[in-house]
């Protein structure tokens, strides 16, 4: 019997999942509802067409044509779904507002930007970086005004990202934050500190400090803070983000304990028929079992083909999350899976960690740079618990340990793992072998 399939949100997690069930059952009616013109869109992409090393085009993976005619998705862009209902949606589109009519539902309308109570947050020359659009307008406001200084507000990915946009095009850029380092929430001390002295090394670094207002007669002129006062053309504020779960509430959808919207491993929530994917969702982390929120796009991805698949019939069930993230500063890259230090103690272990910096190459080859890495493991059963990693060539480093991870490695599993050895490459002894030594078995 054809089913219609009701998808909210044409991000990652969404098109991700209409493109699954269209793949299994190809006559039934899938209809996605994406509130601006942006569809399978890469917010990740921002800062770096911000930058201008990206054409904005590109922050589409397909544009939505691809998606209407090649795969027969009923995709409505610049359509708001303003209300949900047991078997229905009510959608703002074309300056009026329709019913549809579902059988399936997936809140796939991910995360909005958590805005602090700050003074002057509507003066033109103040931005979020969360969705293309707002790459577009960063654009076109420095490309039709005078922009020297730059305020980035935010100590997380985004914000350090969106600072290296700025500090590339030569602008005077302060970050500022009030926690007490940047990356608090995702790393230790040890690796905060090599990122944090590489911030110093191209911009103004302010940490402890509260943002208070933003001045200016007609646009951003200044940020005010709790310590002093900034000059400031152009405002960026990257303070962390919210799922979007009013939608589903109007159902009556369970909100997990993280804030976001409860599912179980077939990415269904507590209403029948009704699932949710990606950065609106929360899941479980593969170490610990407890509830997690990590909006994050690998997994949002493969959150929406889970879902597909069994609105189409098909069980395949999701295993939680890692965490797993790379981003960088410059020439410095960050990185982690599974558990910081500060995190495993919260979460009750006795660990046993490592902290190294070593060569990404022998002495003798040129072109090594160095990489710093800490380990955490669990000190009783010496099963891994995490890696963080700075510096350079850290992805295949990152990667590799996540792997790990999820096999349920211990360090004597990960010292005698055969790496690939040759010296334009690695070392011999690879700083993951390196570190699991030292971590000891």
């Amino acid at each position: 019997m054809k089913k219609t399939v009701v998808i909210i949100g044409g991000g990652a997690a969404g098109m991700s999942t209409a493109s699954r069930v269209k793949r299994l059952k190809p006559e039934w009616d899938v209809k996605v509802f994406e509130a601006t013109e942006w569809v399978s869109h890469a917010p990740c992409g921002i800062p770096y067409v911000v930058e201008g090393i990206s054409p904005k085009e590109k922050l589409m993976h397909y544009p939505p044509e691809f998606f209407i005619k090649k795969r027969g998705i009923d995709l409505h862009l610049n359509a708001e779904v303003i209300e949900v209902e047991q078997g229905s949606v009510r959608v703002r589109e074309n300056d009026e507002e329709r019913t549809y009519e579902w059988d399936y539902l997936v809140f796939a309308n991910g995360a909005s930007p958590q805005i602090p109570p700050i003074e002057g947050v509507g003066l033109e020359g103040v931005f979020t970086a969360d969705l293309p659009p707002d790459a577009l307008a960063i654009r076109d406001y420095m490309e039709n005004t005078d922009v020297k200084d730059v305020v980035v507000i935010g100590t997380g990915y985004i914000a350090l990202e969106m600072a290296e946009a700025f500090v590339a095009q030569g602008k005077n850029v302060t970050l500022i934050g009030r926690s007490e380092r940047v990356l608090r929430k995702t790393f230790d001390k040890e690796v905060t500190d090599i990122v944090e002295a590489k911030l110093k090394e191209h911009l103004n670094l302010r940490l402890n400090e509260k943002t208070l207002a933003i001045e200016g007669r007609e646009r951003a002129e200044k940020v005010i803070t709790d310590a002093g006062e900034y000059k400031a053309d152009l405002v960026v504020i990257a303070t962390g983000i919210k799922p979007n779960t009013e939608l589903a509430q109007q159902l009556g959808v369970k909100i997990g304990e993280t804030g976001a919207i409860w599912t179980n491993e077939r990415m269904q929530t507590s209403v029948e028929n009704v699932y949710a994917a990606g950065d609106v969702a929360e899941t479980n982390h593969m170490l610990t079992g407890k509830r997690v929120w990590m909006p994050l796009a690998p997994a949002g991805n493969k959150m929406g083909y889970v879902a597909g698949s069994n609105i189409a019939g098909i069980d395949v069930t999701f295993p939680g999350v890692l965490g797993t993230a790379i981003t960088k500063f410059m020439d410095l890259e960050i990185g982690k899976t599974g558990l910081t230090e500060d995190e495993a103690l919260k979460e009750g272990y006795e660990v046993e960690t490592a902290f190294i910096e070593a060569n990404t190459k022998p002495h003798y080859y040129p072109g090594a740079k160095k990489i710093w890495l800490k380990a955490v493991a669990d000190k009783e059963s010496k099963r891994l618990l995490g890696l963080q990693a700075a510096g350079a060539e850290i992805l295949p480093r990152i990667d590799a340990f996540a792997v790990a991870l999820q096999a349920g490695f211990t360090t004597k599993d990960l010292f005698f793992v055969d790496l690939a050895y040759a010296p334009p490459f690695a070392p011999v002894w690879d700083p993951l072998i390196v570190i699991a030594r030292v971590l000891k078995f």
